[in-house]
């Protein structure tokens, strides 16, 4: 594991899955520690996929391929490439077994940056191959309920940069979503309460780059963390409906996400799909704050 650090914060990584360990700010910590029993991961990156395919499988080109939810990169080890006191980027490149299950030559690099209370999360993604890539890109940072305690019925509450007419789709089935659109209830605040009950639906979609910026508030309605980004989607996961004493939130920045419910279409036709021509590269970014 590997440390960056600023006067502010210090950041740990992990080689496997090129994923975050801890975000600490005067010895607090922010970032959710993995306790299995709840949800073993912290902070995976979503790739080749975010989400689920329908039933676990996808057609490409006459093939059909078999990949889990959101992809393989965040289980397998990646170089590291890059270290200072207050940056850090892993590589992860194909291999004979990323090819069996995603028939695209490429490589991915992960990278963090501290600047102040902020860390920058930087994702490039090159087409090393001949033939047309494509692919989808996604976070899935998990934060510590401010001040959490599992017998109160009231967690905290989120603040958006847009708070008019915000629409989301969930879940239906097998993980896949309903092309269902719901319009989103805030209160006199203009923010979303975070309760016992708030993720009876699993995960909140938000599409259509409605979003930038997500902000986690203490009851006292503190800001505590924000994530701020440019893509096209965002959700926000608690697996409170299985463990009512979850102590931790998910906001996930993605350019891509899961199928819709019976999808059979080709790979490249899902909906939110990133495309690169042959030696072309995508970059993208976004930033954990620390309020």
């Amino acid at each position: 594991m590997e440390k960056i650090s600023n006067s502010i914060l210090t950041v740990c990584i992990a080689a496997h899955g090129a994923e975050l360990q801890s975000i600490k700010k005067e010895d607090k910590e922010y970032l959710w520690q993995g306790d299995a029993r709840f949800w073993g991961r912290r902070s995976p990156v979503l790739f080749p996929n975010v989400g689920r395919v329908w039933n676990n499988q996808y057609r490409h080109k006459g093939q059909t391929f078999e990949i889990g939810q959101h992809g393989f990169a965040r289980d397998m080890d990646f170089e590291l490439i890059h270290h200072s006191e207050q940056a850090i980027a892993y590589r992860l490149s194909s291999s004979p077994e990323t090819l069996s299950k995603y028939p695209f030559p490429f490589e991915l690099q992960i990278g963090y940056e501290l600047e102040e209370n902020r860390i920058k999360v930087k994702w490039q993604v090159k087409n090393t191959g001949d033939k047309k890539m494509d692919f989808q890109i996604g976070a899935h940072p998990a934060f510590y309920f401010p001040d959490f305690n599992a017998a109160e019925y009231a967690k905290g509450f989120f603040a958006f940069n847009r708070t008019a007419d915000l629409t989301y789709i969930s879940p239906k089935e097998k993980g896949c979503s309903s092309p269902e659109r719901h319009l989103l209830a805030l209160n006199e605040d203009k923010l979303m309460p975070i309760d016992l009950h708030t993720f009876d639906c699993d995960t909140y979609m938000f599409d259509e780059h409605q979003l930038n910026k997500v902000t986690l508030l203490s009851n006292e309605k503190k800001p505590v963390v924000s994530v701020e980004f440019d893509t096209p989607l965002v959700a926000l996961w608690s697996p409170t409906v299985a463990h009512p004493d979850c102590p931790f939130v998910c906001i996930e920045p993605w350019y891509g996400r899961c199928d819709t419910v019976d999808y059979e279409g080709e790979w490249e036709n899902r909906e939110w799909m990133q495309h690169l021509e042959p030696q072309e590269v995508f970059s993208a970014e976004y930033s954990i704050i620390i309020e």
